[in-house]
């Protein structure tokens, strides 16, 4: 494992611009870890609006970075508070969704330090019931990125008023758990410590699982590839909010595997356009199933028939062509 050294930068664009550039350009024959703290920023998922997920007013006022990240999942708040970890591998079909196998080092580190945590629902580390960490995976067919983050003495306060909790989410989680399921971690150690410390002790906990890490520091033409990363992708508005256009038709609900969230445009019975959005994990890019469905009739048996051959699972995790088609046409969408 080589430990990667961002040397302390804060900046959200730049650590996501050279998570990504790792990623995609650091050797097969090593894995990676990364770690980095970021200033207040909430990070959207691949598949979100994010002009539905942000409180706009707030975060321009309080200059907060708004950043769209590679994987999927749901929106998150940053600062100064939070430790944000990435383990870098080969792409491995069993390390799909299997956030497991890569939280498993994370948690013990954390039970020895006395904070009983531990893996639950799709995709959190929860201590007491309360959540902790997130965690969210990218693959790009050849390498894997596993990364979540570890809630330390984040201001929770902020959490609220910087996103915007949707209908859906009050509705099946309630308004107070929403409020109240998130907790810091510094709220379970025995005796204080700042979020240096607990970094410096998380890495030395996970370089006792195994080899010792090597230490690796970009080189300038690396650090020049970040850059031109994090300038042409991270800090473009086309990245990370999108075109919003005023679709006619929104249909959404949330499934098992989260909501999935569709605006439809039609045209003179056609579908002209389809944005899919959503907190979900899939293999593949939406954007298929958007092209897919441009064209045809709205009516139930045309997308029946569109999508007959097509396996929806590889784009939303575990869900049938029959669930998807009752989210397009149906009528229970709740």
């Amino acid at each position: 494992m080589i430990f990667i050294d961002n040397e302390g930068n804060t900046n959200p664009k730049y650590n996501l611009a050279l998570e990504e550039y790792a990623l995609r350009n650091f050797g097969s024959d090593n894995d990676y870890l990364l770690f980095y703290i970021n200033e207040p920023s909430i990070i959207i998922g691949r598949n979100q609006n994010t002009l539905e997920e942000v409180n706009q007013k707030y975060v321009t006022e309080k200059n907060i970075h708004v950043v769209r990240r590679i994987s999927g999942g749901g929106a998150v708040y940053h600062d100064l508070g939070n430790l944000n970890f990435s383990f870098i591998s080969n792409h491995d079909i069993k390390s799909i969704n299997n956030f497991g196998k890569f939280t498993a080092p994370v948690i013990k580190v954390l039970n020895s330090m006395g904070v009983k945590a531990e893996l639950k629902g799709r995709n959190d580390i929860l201590v007491d019931e309360r959540k902790i960490s997130g965690n969210a995976q990218f693959s790009t067919g050849k390498r894997i990125v596993s990364h979540g983050t570890l809630l330390f003495n984040t201001n929770l306060g902020e959490v609220a008023n910087a996103l915007n909790v949707k209908m859906s989410k009050i509705e099946s989680k309630g308004l107070k758990s929403v409020r109240s399921r998130v907790a810091n971690i510094s709220e379970f150690l025995d005796s204080p410590m700042g979020i240096s410390e607990f970094r410096n002790t998380l890495l030395k906990g996970l370089y006792a699982e195994g080899e010792p890490f090597e230490e690796y520091r970009l080189s300038e033409n690396e650090k020049r590839g970040v850059k031109e990363l994090q300038k042409s992708k991270y800090e473009s508005w086309d990245w990370n909010y999108g075109r919003s256009p005023k679709f006619n038709i929104k249909r959404s609900k949330r499934f098992p595997i989260g909501e999935i969230d569709l605006r439809i445009n039609v045209e003179n019975g056609y579908i002209d356009e389809v944005k899919v959005y959503g907190d979900f994990f899939g293999k593949e890019p939406v954007e298929k199933i958007e092209n897919l469905l441009k064209g045809i009739r709205y009516e139930k048996t045309d997308i029946e028939n569109r999508l007959s051959d097509f396996n929806v699972t590889d784009y939303f995790g575990e869900l049938s062509n029959n669930e998807f088609v009752e989210l397009v046409y149906g009528e229970d969408i709740d």
